[in-house]
């Protein structure tokens, strides 16, 4: 049996082992927890979620979607787990973290291809390895993919502070979806123009932590901490985070001026996050700040916000559109350091590498996804030429647009996915 080395036992790493696994190849997985921990994880499972428990829209005519079905085609791992582990968030996926962890752990743990290596690597591989160390890649595994690649960029993510369920004042917040839209599982905490300009005053001069040496990097734009974001203009949060479209407060019978989204934590819904409110302030300040939010006057905070590291590298000269670093012997990369980004984005990667690695050593044609599949618009961008390259999630922007024109959004939106979907099982029937 050919072997084969995964390093990483994130979403990516555990994609990658699954695939080579299920097509005949000894892996050797090696993850450095529960004998090292980033600053960031904290649980001693695989797959670890960090900044938020949701895997984004359900609906297949929405960017993660669409994805989602056609990863299902490609055999997920990760959405097999989610299905077994998911809670009540509307019209999204949304799972049970430490489920989500134990039932990828458990599947992983007892493949018969699959070995498990609690340790970390520090040296660069010579063939044959998904490097899956995602975006707090441990020092010394960055510095040996930067003496082999060139020095990664940097920015840095933003968890959002998780309060209990029992400690919100559910005479002021309510249960809705925006325009109603699936289950009402999110909890909305309503403010009028006046609750919405103090909390605004206050937020934006409350004390963050200082970040010294980082404060010249960047911040990606999809992690924004709220109180950056809140400094662009008074307004901002109102058509970010905080936007009110789509809902109606019980009390007033109106849509408010500005709402704050809480979505469950756990299955048990003892505990909620806040939807959006990445954030960089101290502690002391967290508690006072987001207790001016209407239902969150006594919120007792099971877990601050928190600012921590990401790296990812220059794809475009680096790697090509199946993720193998260019004139490797069959060194591929895989997750949030690729420069996809997002949960769901991250995992597909790890399967197109451990396809992709799988094919190579069966001498197999190279895998090919679509264009106007998901899966084959971000495989392109992370590969197109880019002399700005910044991380990319999932979004319809990336497809080609449909033949003929067609107005409504959501109408095209479908057909899109209709098309791409249908054109990843066309690929799959031609290359396996």
């Amino acid at each position: 049996m050919t072997e084969v080395t995964v390093i990483g036992g994130g979403l990516a790493g555990c994609e990658a082992a699954w695939a080579l696994a299920e097509r005949g190849f000894g892996v050797k997985l090696y993850e450095m927890k529960p004998k090292k921990f980033s600053p960031a994880h904290h649980y001693d499972g695989l797959a670890e979620l960090v900044c938020s428990n949701s895997l984004k829209a359900s609906r297949i005519n929405s960017a993660c979607g669409m994805l989602k079905a056609e990863m299902r085609l490609l055999g997920s791992l990760i959405l097999d787990a989610a299905d077994h582990s998911s809670v009540p968030a509307g019209g999204a996926l949304a799972v049970n973290r430490e489920a989500f962890s134990d039932y990828v752990t458990n599947k992983i743990r007892s493949h018969e291809n699959i070995t498990m290596v609690s340790e970390e690597i520090t040296k660069f591989p010579q063939n044959n390895t998904v490097i899956a160390t995602g975006p707090l890649t441990s020092d010394a595994m960055a510095e040996a993919i930067q003496n082999r690649c060139g020095s990664p960029l940097s920015f840095y993510d933003a968890a959002a502070p998780i309060v209990s369920a029992d400690s919100l004042d559910m005479t002021k917040a309510f249960y809705a979806t925006r325009y109603d839209k699936g289950e009402a599982d999110y909890i909305n905490c309503p403010m009028n123009k006046e609750e919405y300009e103090r909390f605004y005053e206050e937020l934006v001069n409350a004390e963050t932590v200082p970040l010294k040496e980082f404060e010249k990097l960047n911040v990606y734009e999809g992690c924004m901490p709220v109180e950056v974001l809140a400094k662009r203009g008074a307004k901002s949060l109102c058509y970010g985070c905080m936007k009110p479209v789509g809902l109606t407060d019980p009390n007033t019978g109106r849509r408010p001026w500005a709402a704050v989204q809480l979505r469950k934590e756990n299955t048990e819904g003892s505990a909620y996050n806040l939807v959006g409110f990445q954030t960089n302030l101290k502690f002391p300040e967290q508690k006072r700040v987001f207790r001016m939010i209407p239902g969150l006057e006594n919120a007792e905070f099971l877990r601050y916000g928190v600012m921590h590291r990401n790296t990812f590298l220059n794809s475009p000269r680096l790697l090509n559109n199946r993720f193998m670093l260019k004139e490797s012997d069959g060194v591929y990369f895989a997750g949030q350091m690729t420069g996809v980004e997002g949960y769901i984005e991250s995992a597909m990667s790890g399967i197109v590498a451990g396809q992709s690695l799988a094919r190579r050593l069966k001498g197999q044609e190279r895998l090919n996804l679509p264009k106007t599949t998901m899966c084959g618009a971000l495989c392109s961008y992370v590969a197109a030429e880019n002399a700005d390259f910044q991380p990319m999630g999932a979004n319809m922007g990336m497809l080609p647009p449909p033949e003929e024109h067609i107005k409504d959004k959501q109408v095209r939106y479908m057909r899109i996915a209709e098309r791409g979907i249908d054109d990843m099982k066309k690929a799959m029937e031609t290359r396996e």
